[in-house]
């Protein structure tokens, strides 16, 4: 099934929503994009990464960690966004990653990699219920 164009635009803002509540360190709008038991795995050119992370509590704690361990701000731009399929209720998507920071003068690349996520319509809005995120170094 293929969404109504509305529909896959609210996808894709959920996605926007996911990545400025990283940068923006902000925890509230990070909880609004997530199911309650959403899972984050991660792999490091294709090895194994930290995780998997199950539930929202967990996936907030990690991200509160990471954010404290950063001195640096951080921007996580979502490029070439792909719904891979869809029906009423899930929708799987894939984009890439292109992790910047600015730490001083010149901002630089941090990494770069491909998402998948699955989300899930909840409440009348779409929520990350899963994201893998294989980051290439």
């Amino acid at each position: 099934m293929e969404l109504e164009p509305a529909e896959q635009f609210a996808v894709q803002q959920t996605l926007a929503r996911y990545a400025f509540a990283l940068d923006q360190h902000d925890p509230v709008a990070l909880t609004d994009v997530l199911t309650e038991d959403a899972t984050w795995t991660f792999t490091i050119t294709g090895q194994p990464g930290p995780g998997p992370i199950a539930g929202r509590p967990a996936i907030l704690a990690f991200v509160r960690g990471a954010m404290d361990a950063h001195t640096d701000q951080r921007r996580h731009n979502l490029v070439n966004i792909v719904l891979d399929r869809a029906d009423a209720g899930t929708a799987v998507v894939r984009a890439y990653l292109l992790l910047t920071s600015n730490a001083g003068e010149t901002p630089s690349v941090v990494t770069t990699g491909f998402y998948t996520f699955t989300l899930h319509r909840a409440e009348n809005e779409w929520r990350i219920a899963t994201l893998f995120l294989d980051m290439d170094g």
